[in-house]
């Protein structure tokens, strides 16, 4: 996918772009998609309190429903996206390569399967309808958890369902659980008193891991740009973890979402936002979910047995550590 570059159209003579870069700029902003996940509201403190430009690096964020974000990803509209690990490899398999290069997050209870009232366990949705948005994360975190306990795809039927959607589409009664995460989760459970979670990430920590993933042709060409970008993340992290910062972090992410401060802090709570040195444990190569290698060969498999697509990704070209552990 080519970057959205854009040249001067009237150079200054004796100045090169080349110049321009090394003073920061390079002629047009580092295009980010992101949307309403804690772990990617989370760069709307570095927005609002100017890191970026402070740090020497030009960046726009562009805010999406999280399926059109990775629409506009794949359309080359946008230079990086926002997203989770297996819906990253979802996206390169499509055609939309892309290099993960930081670690926002993982998710630990965020996301959920939310069942109507009667439905107690994963076992009771034998035979009923489950919305959710089939091939992205949600659909991973079903199938997870059935196969623990000993239930196939083909014992429920999958209901493909826009995750802004869910709420609207348990409350109308034909679904008898949906998958989505905060704060859709929630409000499908406000929308359908009784209704709860039966099954979320926080059963299996590692799961879901949320990231940053770029365009090999922007990583590329703009490298130093984006270890910019990741050395602002790790600021983003303190502030919004220190007692002293978090009310002014958490009215920041609030505003962005129109919830209000209170509503939205126990949000955070299921999600595990991880720092630069907690990113390097989950960087190094093992199996399980301890590691972003692991994890996302875990959802690989599962893509491909599946059918959300045929052949395995290549995680050495999909996963690029190295930025975030310098």
């Amino acid at each position: 996918m080519m970057s959205k570059r854009r040249f001067l159209k009237h150079a200054l003579v004796g100045v090169s772009l080349a110049m321009f870069a090394n003073l920061g700029w390079a002629g047009t902003p580092l295009k980010i998609g992101y949307s309403d996940w804690p772990g990617w509201v989370a760069w709307q403190v570095a927005i609002e309190k100017g890191w970026f430009k402070e740090a020497g690096v030009d960046v726009q964020f562009d805010w999406f429903d999280y399926s059109a974000s990775m629409d506009a990803f794949t359309a080359g509209k946008i230079d990086a996206v926002t997203v989770t690990n297996g819906d990253a490899l979802v996206t390169g398999a499509g055609g939309a390569k892309n290099v993960m290069i930081l670690l926002t997050d993982y998710s630990n209870g965020n996301d959920m399967i939310v069942a109507k009232p009667g439905i107690k366990s994963l076992k009771d949705l034998k035979g009923k309808k489950v919305g959710l948005e089939t091939g992205l994360v949600e659909h991973l975190l079903l199938l997870n958890g059935m196969e623990k306990v000993g239930m196939k795809e083909s014992d429920v039927t999958i209901v493909n369902t826009k995750t802004n959607e869910t709420p609207q589409a348990l409350a109308a009664g034909d679904l008898a659980a949906i998958g989505a995460w905060q704060p859709n989760s929630g409000e499908a459970m406000k929308r359908v008193p009784g209704a709860k979670p039966i099954y979320t990430s926080a059963n299996e920590p590692g799961l879901i891991y949320d990231v940053l993933t770029v365009s090999p042709t922007s990583l590329a060409s703009r490298r130093a740009d984006w270890q910019k970008v990741i050395k602002v993340w790790d600021k983003v992290v303190t502030y919004i973890n220190d007692p002293k910062t978090q009310p002014d972090a958490v009215k920041i992410m609030s505003a962005r979402v129109g919830l209000k401060p209170e509503a939205y802090l126990p949000l955070l709570k299921g999600t595990k936002l991880l720092s630069l040195e907690e990113g390097k444990k989950v960087f190094v190569k093992a199996d399980g979910f301890k590691s972003l290698y692991g994890s996302s060969k875990i959802a690989d498999s599962f893509n491909v047995k599946y059918g959300v697509y045929k052949q395995p990704q290549d995680l050495g070209k999909a996963i690029d550590p190295t930025l975030a552990t310098k």
